[in-house]
């Protein structure tokens, strides 16, 4: 189910496109929005994004036993990501999210509850837990005022949906999607889907530490994670792509990463960063040189690095 956020009535709200459609992109002037984001102040509408409950007294050992993070004693209230992987290692589901003693709740990329659902609930066995859609009772917004220095997925706030409007009353002033996404890709952060594919692993994505934890119990597609950091090498990484701002445009999402000429990546998204200009996330092969000029759709583009080619652990530094 597509939810329309009643957001997009608000003054000078501009839809966004693709997966974001049912959200504003922006409210005026992307510029300004960020820089009130930066500031501290008001909030960005991520209504779209699924939201699932987990809830039942084994919920917690349950989802240590099947997720890449180790959340089997995590606080109430810690923020976390963690991920399902394929047993091959790629990545399936990457969720965030936070228990409050009775249920863990998480967001997930717009669309991709009803899936995940589904697949939890074929893995309960006999154990006591419960799996809920609940993206039609909770809203997903992002509040620069309720993110934690230093702790990765944290800023984002589950509101109920039916006082969407009343909060933003309260929290204004509104920003767009396309300010929060500048500062997203700055930071380095991935969307599954978009800035990955179906081979992602998530030692290329900058995913080990963040939603992977490395000394933990088996789960699905351990083994890869485990060889892949031993070995040092990751087959990709992620990378900051710098890109050339004499074109008015941005690259396509999913265009083809070159040097010379040959493919060596495709771009993920991007967006315009009212310092750093036209930037983008891209997943290139861990050989292509770190100080390589590629050629992003067209678009000259220079590399600072999130995944660090030569590294065993692969973390994703705090780029800003």
């Amino acid at each position: 189910m597509t939810y329309r956020s009643p957001l997009l009535d608000l003054p000078g709200a501009v839809a966004g496109d693709g997966p974001d459609a049912p959200v504003a992109a922006h409210y005026g002037s992307f510029n300004v929005e960020q820089r009130t984001l930066e500031s501290g102040e008001g909030f960005v509408d991520l209504s779209h994004r699924g939201v699932v409950r987990v809830s039942g007294p084994d919920r917690l050992t349950w989802l240590h036993s099947l997720t890449s993070q180790h959340v089997e004693a995590l606080a109430p209230g810690q923020v976390t990501g963690t991920l399902v992987l394929s047993p091959q290692g790629h990545v399936e589901h990457a969720l965030y999210g936070a228990d409050d003693g009775e249920a863990f709740t998480a967001h997930v990329e717009p669309g991709e509850a009803p899936a995940l659902v589904e697949w939890l609930d074929r893995m309960r066995f006999m154990m006591r837990v419960e799996v809920t859609d609940v993206t039609d009772e909770l809203a997903v917004v992002w509040r620069p005022q309720a993110r934690v220095d230093g702790a990765p997925y944290s800023g984002y706030v589950l509101v109920p949906r039916d006082e969407l409007t009343a909060f933003a009353e309260a929290a204004g002033p509104a920003c767009g999607l396309w300010a929060f996404e500048a500062l997203r890709i700055a930071r380095g952060e991935p969307r599954l889907g978009l800035d990955t594919d179906h081979r992602t692993i998530p030692n290329e994505a900058g995913w080990v530490g963040p939603a992977v934890h490395l000394d933990k119990g088996c789960y699905r597609g351990q083994e890869t994670v485990a060889r892949v950091h031993t070995l040092g090498r990751p087959p990709r990484r992620l990378t900051l792509l710098h890109l050339d701002g004499s074109a008015n445009r941005l690259p396509a999402r999913g265009a083809p990463l070159l040097l010379d000429g040959k493919q060596v990546g495709f771009v993920g998204t991007s967006a315009r960063h009212h310092e750093l200009g036209p930037i983008a996330l891209a997943m290139v092969k861990r050989n292509v040189p770190v100080d390589a000029v590629l050629d992003a759709d067209g678009l000259p583009a220079g590399q600072e690095v999130v995944v660090d080619p030569e590294v065993g652990l692969h973390v994703r530094p705090q780029l800003r």
